[in-house]
């Protein structure tokens, strides 16, 4: 088949465009739902170096050309922040321990339990509460989310108020924690999840749906890393975590996790809402606990998948085979990560969507957000609430 130019559909003032590699066959699902907004086709990602590098005490991006984009919405205004706290809600959910064969957590759940499950994972430096409370509480996720259930994980010692792990606590590796998603799920009688996880919760996510395809609907991941580490990164992780055991949350450690959830130039971009992390950094972090987080993500292994198009040499490889929404913001500094997993995803059922002008995606763009999840869920076969503008169409 010859190349075709590509084709672009505007959707108001949103414009979306898909590179994602061309198939003969409709994968259906998932891929379904998004060619309502989707048009044209490209050749194939090309691969990505996995080597890393760092100037300014931050990794460089690497070189990947623009045209590497597989969604992209564009010309979305940022919410305001003003006034805006990460203070605990504790009328929206009900926490639970949890023992797992690989040491206790936190479960938040909110909504009632007899309806579809929702997991989520939060990022380092966050939990439940900082990196998910704005965006469920957002009006169109209300909305979006009534037919669902969610529970929130938290990894070991990082909960709002977490007491400081015991010394010589031995942290669960990254694949320790996802497995203790299996007695997560046991404890609350669910059969198959929906997960949602950013930046390491999408790592823990993703090797989840690897060795547990059945238990897996579908995945809506942010920042994904699917590489194990660089020499740099190990290096300057486990810096940041020495000085977070030894003096507590420095002016370095926190210029890393300002960095990592907001890239470069956000003082510019959005410096109300930088500030309120910065405060909830400095006010609420367990330095120790984190720590031991740290070095758990920093010591991960690859993902081991890869693409593979062959449709009968599909089950000798390892892959993820459930449907994906990888996400990622324009100003993320993880954007390149989120390239390289989707050059190892199925392109039948995964799709990569980029949102312009934002780095944190929950927190600045959640209609976006919401809008891409409808039609992800629609595509999985759930029944999604309309959205408030298709409800005053109908008036």
């Amino acid at each position: 088949m010859g190349e075709r130019e590509p084709k672009y559909s505007s959707l108001g003032e949103d414009v979306y465009r898909s590179t994602t590699v061309p198939t003969t066959q409709s994968s259906g699902g998932v891929v379904d739902s998004f060619r309502r907004f989707i048009v044209g086709s490209s050749q194939p990602l090309s691969d990505v170096s996995e080597k890393e590098t760092f100037i300014e005490r931050g990794p460089l991006r690497r070189g990947v050309s623009a045209d590497n984009h597989d969604v992209e919405l564009k010309a979305v205004a940022a919410i305001s922040v003003n006034g805006k706290s990460l203070a605990k809600n504790e009328k929206l959910c009900v926490e639970e321990r949890v023992e797992t064969s690989h040491g206790t957590v936190l479960v938040a759940v909110q909504g009632p339990r007899n309806k579809p499950a929702i997991l989520t994972y939060h990022d380092l430096g966050l939990n439940h509460v900082a990196n998910f409370q704005t965006f469920f509480n957002f009006s169109e996720t209300k909305n979006l989310m009534s037919n669902f259930c969610i529970y929130h994980v938290n990894a070991p010692g990082q909960e709002e108020g977490a007491e400081t792990l015991p010394e010589g606590f031995v942290y669960p590796t990254m694949d320790e924690l996802s497995e203790q998603l299996i007695d997560v799920m046991a404890h609350f009688n669910l059969n198959r999840i929906i997960g949602l996880g950013a930046g390491v919760g999408a790592n823990i996510l993703a090797r989840f749906a690897i060795n547990y395809p059945e238990k897996v609907d579908g995945l809506i991941l942010i920042n994904t890393a699917s590489t194990a580490a660089g020499w740099i990164e190990w290096g300057y992780q486990k810096l940041n975590a020495r000085h977070l055991k030894s003096k507590g949350l420095g002016e370095g450690t926190l210029d890393y996790l300002m960095w990592h959830h907001f890239g470069r130039g956000y003082q510019e971009r959005q410096h109300d809402l930088s500030q309120v992390y910065r405060e909830y950094f400095v006010q609420h972090l367990n330095a120790k606990n984190l720590a031991l987080f740290i070095d758990s993500y920093v010591q991960r292994s690859d993902l081991g998948i890869v693409r593979e198009l062959d449709e009968t040499k599909k089950d000798k490889v390892r892959r993820i085979t459930v449907p994906v929404l990888n996400v990622v913001g324009a100003h993320s500094p993880h954007e390149d990560d989120t390239v390289t997993f989707n050059g190892r995803l199925d392109p039948t059922n995964s799709t990569w969507l980029k949102i312009q002008d934002c780095s944190m995606v929950l927190e600045e763009q959640p209609a976006k957000i919401v809008e891409a999840m409808r039609l992800f869920l629609q595509g999985l076969g759930f029944a999604v609430a309309k959205s408030q503008r298709q409800l005053q169409n109908l008036l």
